[in-house]
C-alpha cells in the first residue's frame, strides 16, 4: 500500500525535540507546542523510545490523551529497549551523536532489533503514549552513524528480527506501515534489494535536504519511486541549521555548512522568501518524498513551518540554487 496513503498531509510534527535534544525544556513547554502542531491541522507524530529515554512519548502522550484517536496518525520506532536501571544520559556511547540527550531521561537503552524486543519496545511504547495502537513502526538507526562496523551485523539481526515481526503484525491489521527510520541512505538501499519482507516506506532524516541530497539522488530515490516506496523526509533543516539553529547533523555545525547557509540566505533575501520555505519544499518536490517531519520546542516555530509550505517560491530562486551550485542540476524542484 505505501506511507502516502496513510499520511493525512505533507507536513508531521517530529517529537526528538521534545526528548531534550540539545537542552532541557520545560514540560509546559513541551504541551504548548504539540498543541500548536494540532492548532495548525497537523495530524501526523513521529516519536521514538531513543529520544530522551521514552521521554518524548511521555510527553507526546499526554499532549495527545484526549483527542480523538481516529483523528490522528502516530508512528515510533524499535531498536532500543528503556529499562528501569538507571546511568548517565551525558557518557551514552552513540557512535557519532554522542551527547545528543544528555539532557533526557536517565534510564538506560540497550540496542536490541530481535523479534522479542521489538514486540517488548512496541508495549512498552503504547503504555508511554497512552494509546492501544500505532499507526506506523520505524526500525531504527541501523546504520553507521550509531554501529560503526558492526552495523551490517544489526542489520542482519534486524532483517531477522523486528522486520518479520513487523510484517506480521501488518498482515495481522495491528498496524498499518513499517519501515526503516535512519540517517543513511544505505540501510534503505539494502532493504530495497530484498525479496522478503518488503516495507511500506521509509523515514530518511537529514540525506534529503537543502544541504545533503547528492547521495539520496544517485540510487536511492530513483529506486524507490521505480518500486513505488515511500519516502517520509525527516531533518529537513538539517538538525536546525537551515531554520536559524547552530547544529548540523546533530553537532556545531563546522564553517563550510555555516558558509553555504549563509549563501542560501543571501538568495532567499534576494528573492524575498524564507529559508524554511525553501527547505521544506525543496525536500517535498520529489517525486519519491511522501511527507516531510520537522521538530520543534517552541509553539511559534510550528506556525512558521506551516506556512513555509504555502509560501509562493518562484522558478528563479531555483534556477539560482543551480546556477550557484548550492544544489544538484538532478535535484527535483516544485513547479512554478
Amino acid at each position: 500500500m505505501g506511507i502516502k496513503p496513510l499520511l493525512p498531509g505533507p507536513l508531521g510534527f517530529g517529537t526528538a525535540p521534545l526528548g531534550n535534544m540539545f537542552r532541557a525544556i520545560p514540560d509546559e513547554e513541551a504541551a504548548a507546542t504539540v498543541a500548536a502542531a494540532w492548532d495548525q491541522g497537523i495530524r501526523y507524530f513521529d516519536t521514538a523510545p531513543f529520544y530522551g529515554a521514552g521521554l518524548a512519548e511521555l510527553r507526546l502522550g499526554e499532549a495527545l490523551d484526549g483527542l480523538p484517536r481516529d483523528a490522528y496518525v502516530l508512528s515510533t520506532k524499535v531498536g532500543r529497549v528503556v529499562l528501569d536501571d538507571v546511568e548517565d544520559p551525558a557518557s551514552r556511547e552513540l557512535g557519532e551523536k554522542g551527547g545528543l540527550f544528555e539532557h533526557g531521561r536517565p534510564n538506560r537503552m540497550v540496542d536490541d532489533y530481535s523479534a522479542d524486543a521489538t514486540l517488548r519496545s512496541i508495549e512498552d511504547s503504547l503504555k508511554r503514549l497512552r494509546t492501544d495502537r500505532l499507526d506506523i513502526v520505524w526500525v531504527h538507526d541501523i546504520a553507521q552513524d550509531f554501529h560503526g562496523d558492526d552495523w551490517l551485523a544489526r542489520y542482519e539481526s534486524a532483517r531477522t528480527g523486528a522486520f518479520r515481526v513487523l510484517q506480521r503484525l501488518r498482515e495481522e491489521g495491528v498496524i498499518k506501515g513499517w519501515g526503516l527510520g535512519v540517517n543513511r541512505v544505505e540501510p534503505i538501499e539494502l532493504t530495497l534489494d530484498l525479496d522478503e519482507p518488503k516495507p511500506d516506506g521509509f523515514l530518511l532524516a537529514g540525506r534529503y535536504t537543502l544541504l545533503d541530497h547528492d547521495r539520496a539522488l544517485q540510487r536511492l530515490l530513483p529506486a524507490a519511486v521505480e518500486q513505488d516506496v515511500d519516502m517520509v523526509v525527516g531533518g529537513p533543516y538539517s538538525s536546525g541549521i537551515l531554520a536559524g539553529g547552530q547544529h548540523f547533523e546533530y553537532q556545531k555545525a563546522p564553517k563550510d555548512i555555516i558558509d553555504k547557509v549563509e549563501r542560501i540566505k543571501a538568495l532567499c533575501a534576494r528573492f524575498g522568501i524564507g529559508i524554511k520555505s525553501a527547505a521544506l519544499q525543496f525536500s517535498l518536490a520529489n517525486p519519491a518524498t511522501a511527507a516531510v517531519v520537522a521538530g520543534a520546542t517552541r509553539p511559534s516555530r510550528i506556525a512558521e513551518d506551516a506556512a513555509a509550505l504555502h509560501e509562493t517560491v518562484p522558478a528563479a530562486f531555483w534556477q539560482a540554487l543551480r546556477d550557484e551550485r548550492l544544489i544538484s542540476p538532478t535535484a527535483p524542484v516544485p513547479a512554478a
